[in-house]
């Protein structure tokens, strides 16, 4: 499995595209960004954000300070 897929699986179509719009394509992408940066990404809100918080915590990931 890839964190592609990962994302595919957990977010809904407006929060990947929102992802993928920022060239964001898996968790260790996601972790080198901010709270403040991934939540000003149209297309990410409460529920996605709290997603992916759980999806890097999974991996030993977290967001940038």
């Amino acid at each position: 499995m890839n964190n592609q897929s990962d994302f595919e699986k957990i977010l809904a179509k407006p929060a990947q595209r929102a992802l993928a719009r920022a060239n964001i394509e898996n968790l260790e992408q996601l972790s080198k960004y901010t709270v403040v940066e991934i939540m000003e990404l149209h297309g990410i809100g409460q529920n996605a954000f709290t997603k992916l918080q759980v999806a890097l915590e999974e991996k030993g990931l977290s967001f940038k300070s």
